[in-house]
């Protein structure tokens, strides 16, 4: 009568997506791009925290091997600070297990008050009709 199902139906989708974990807020949105070596050395990190793309031109070797890697560190180190920096949160971390019950908790008690508010109501239907 109520729809208990439908209404099931969503509490359990909004359950099954706090349990996925939802992303907490200051995550990385965009990809981050550094250089270094004056611009010889372009690191991109994507919004996975994973490196994208590292290039770097010809003239980047001028100095030799230990200048282009001391570089090439100062690039990647810089970009993980800056998804470090974008991805500090701010307060306490959400417990989302706890949520997850809480949600589950009133998902139970929701559907059972449904189901006797739909019983009482059939059986004061039932007695407006004269019991049919």
């Amino acid at each position: 009568m109520f729809g208990e199902d439908q209404i099931a139906e969503q509490l359990s989708q909004a359950r099954e997506t706090m349990a996925q974990g939802p992303a907490l807020p200051g995550g990385q949105a965009e990809p981050i791009l550094t250089e270094a070596a004056e611009g010889r050395i372009k690191v991109t990190l994507g919004t996975d925290g994973r490196f994208e793309r590292i290039r770097m031109t010809l003239s980047a070797l001028r100095d030799g091997p230990e200048a282009l890697v001391e570089q090439l560190m100062l690039a990647v180190n810089d970009a993980l600070d800056q998804r470090t920096a974008m991805s500090a949160l701010t307060g306490p971390v959400p417990d989302q297990a706890a949520m997850n019950e809480q949600v589950a908790r009133m998902q139970d008690a929701s559907l059972q008050q449904f189901k006797d508010m739909d019983a009482a109501i059939g059986d004061l239907m039932a007695k407006l009709h004269g019991g049919r």
